[in-house]
């Protein structure tokens, strides 16, 4: 049976709770609560289980320390990018909560969290960490650390809203005119040859710096992606598996565009791994996606081509 006691401290009136019950050893005491009310909830719930045959997870669980134990446990094989976007939840949680025991977050506390993350970020972090926490407390329900989902009501807060889809890819006439120019531009260097295989594939940019001279099926006119390459800081250098399994393909690809390859590497000087896209100058070894952007981007001006899109952009322009 519960009871409630009030306490008063320095600075605020809180209130604690107090069950006996006959599957525990010793009183059960937990306190903090701004009212009376919250308190008889919290005890309630607890009442609940304990007559359920439950004995609830009595040890505080610091949110910050159980979200990073339960990503080495359950996502220890993502890739270096997947998991960067973990960490990133990770600190958020850490920023706001500190160690925070999850059995001490309420409903309320998330929203407020919720609503402190949604202010200067966008509709798709928010999304992302909002997943991340809400997949990692309902494990923490499952193994009965924490009674109830607190992250259940939550509202998803945001100020900087996505690009229109237009905004993401050209039409079909800038396409065709981009996809000419760049034929006719080979000659200023290898980045337009990456641009070029950007605009008829719609690959990822990492796939395009993965590509080795032995993808290219110049009999079928077919180019084989099954691996990615580190690009950036966020990523292991070197060969990377693909984004999934799905991601694994051969793309056909006109026999005119697969001529132009296929002169080219008549030209390209052999590297240790045989990259198509290999820049020697380069910390990654391969044409960083900032440089491709920045060519792109002066094509797409000197085309008087508008909006402007990066190579993320080429990709949805593929698929249009």
């Amino acid at each position: 049976m519960a009871s409630i006691q009030k306490r008063k401290g320095k600075k605020r009136t809180t209130y604690q709770y107090t069950i006996s019950h006959k599957s525990l050893d010793a009183p059960l005491r937990k306190g903090g609560f701004r009212t009376s009310g919250e308190a008889k909830a919290a005890a309630a719930e607890i009442e609940v289980q304990l007559n359920k045959g439950i004995i609830p997870f009595l040890r505080p669980a610091p949110f910050d320390e159980y979200f990073d134990s339960w990503v080495k446990l359950y996502k220890s094989n993502l890739k270096t990018a997947t998991l960067n976007h973990y960490r990133y939840t990770h600190d958020r949680i850490k920023d706001y909560f500190a160690s925070t025991p999850l059995q001490n977050i309420s409903s309320q506390d998330y929203q407020m969290f919720l609503n402190q993350l949604g202010s200067g970020r966008s509709k798709e972090t928010v999304e992302k960490v909002h997943g991340h926490i809400r997949a990692c407390v309902l494990d923490a329900v499952d193994e009965q650390i924490i009674p109830r989902d607190f992250t259940r009501k939550g509202e998803l807060i945001y100020s900087v809203v996505a690009k229109d889809e237009a905004e993401k890819h050209l039409n079909y006439n800038d396409s065709i005119l981009l996809l000419n120019t760049l034929k006719k531009w080979l000659n200023r260097g290898l980045e337009y040859y990456l641009l070029l295989l950007g605009l008829v594939t719609g690959f990822r940019f990492e796939e395009l710096v993965g590509l080795t001279f032995e993808d290219f099926d110049f009999i079928n006119n077919k180019v084989n992606v099954d691996k990615t390459w580190g690009y950036n800081n966020k990523m292991e250098l070197g060969f990377g598996p693909t984004k999934n399994k799905q991601s694994i393909r051969k793309i056909v690809v006109d026999k005119k565009t697969m001529d132009l390859f296929k002169d080219l590497f008549d030209t390209l000087h052999k590297n240790a791994n045989h990259l198509v896209f290999y820049n020697s100058r380069s910390k990654y070894k391969v044409i960083t996606n900032e440089r491709a952007n920045k060519f792109l981007r002066e094509i797409l001006l000197e085309l008087k081509i508008s909006p402007a899109i990066t190579m993320h952009g080429l990709r949805h322009t593929h698929g249009v």
